[in-house]
């Protein structure tokens, strides 16, 4: 039997497999049922490593083991196991939601804020001053600052960008808004976006803005993050942005940004 390479890759990226688990299990559905020998002559699997590829196989739901002698295996249908599969996964990610949620309020939790606080206290803030790759960890980054927010948020953004901030940091924003944080967003409104704009009521002012096409973000007049890229030309996962501690840099930028505010309606 002769697997394409493609078939193979997409097998490891969507089921979480190694290489040796969808070799075997390529094989056995070919066959059906098969013994742990066999499969590893037609998948080019080492004997030796067969039998522990089939019983990780058997655990995760993709095989069931027929009892007698030799030992042979049962080929799960495919359709099955992607139900399997997708349960486990559920499970497994809410196991870690919940370990992760009990050390909330733990001492484990309390040890290493203290690390941090004691580790940034040392720090000279114009060291506070990084590169953030990729715009699922850049959203993850602003989320953070807006969740620490005291006074001011103030963003510029794109159409787009605009959509993408009122569905992923509209929960951040509304407990910001709720300590008294004043919540401000300029950017480009249209007929495909205003839903957004009705969702951010009461949450944030928002403004259409067209004159200036940038992306960026203050909080507090303290934090600086600013997108490199435009947000159309570049795919998420290359898209980059600089976030920069310090009140210098911030005046600057919330004083452009209520320059325009000013304008705008």
């Amino acid at each position: 039997m002769i697997v394409k390479e493609d078939l193979l890759a997409q097998l490891r990226r969507y089921f979480d497999l190694n290489l040796y688990e969808v070799k075997l299990w390529a094989a056995l559905l070919s066959r059906g049922v098969s013994t742990a020998g066999e499969l590893s002559d037609i998948a080019d699997v080492p004997r030796s490593r067969s039998y522990d590829v089939l019983e990780s196989l058997e655990k995760k739901g993709f095989v069931i083991m027929k009892t007698g002698k030799p030992i042979k295996y049962i080929a799960i249908p495919p359709t099955e196991v992607v139900d399997r599969v997708k349960k486990n996964m559920n499970l497994q990610a809410q196991n870690k939601i919940n370990r992760l949620d009990s050390i909330k309020n733990s001492e484990l939790l309390g040890e290493l804020e203290s690390l941090h606080k004691t580790g940034v206290s040392l720090v000279d803030p114009a060291e506070l001053t990084g590169a953030v790759k990729g715009r699922h960890n850049l959203y993850n980054h602003m989320d953070m600052l807006i969740k620490g927010a005291k006074t001011s948020v103030n963003i510029m953004t794109t159409e787009k960008g605009f959509m993408r901030k009122a569905e992923g940091l509209k929960g951040s924003m509304a407990k910001a808004k709720k300590r008294g944080v004043e919540i401000k967003i300029a950017a480009p409104l249209n007929k495909e976006n205003k839903k957004h704009v009705d969702g951010l009521k009461g949450i944030a002012t928002v403004k259409h803005n067209k004159e200036i096409d940038s992306r960026f973000m203050t909080v507090d007049g303290q934090h600086t993050v600013m997108m490199t890229m435009d947000d159309g030309q570049v795919h998420p996962s290359y898209d980059m942005a600089i976030w920069v501690k310090a009140d210098y840099m911030a005046a600057g930028m919330n004083g452009m940004f209520n320059q325009t505010w000013k304008g705008l309606k």
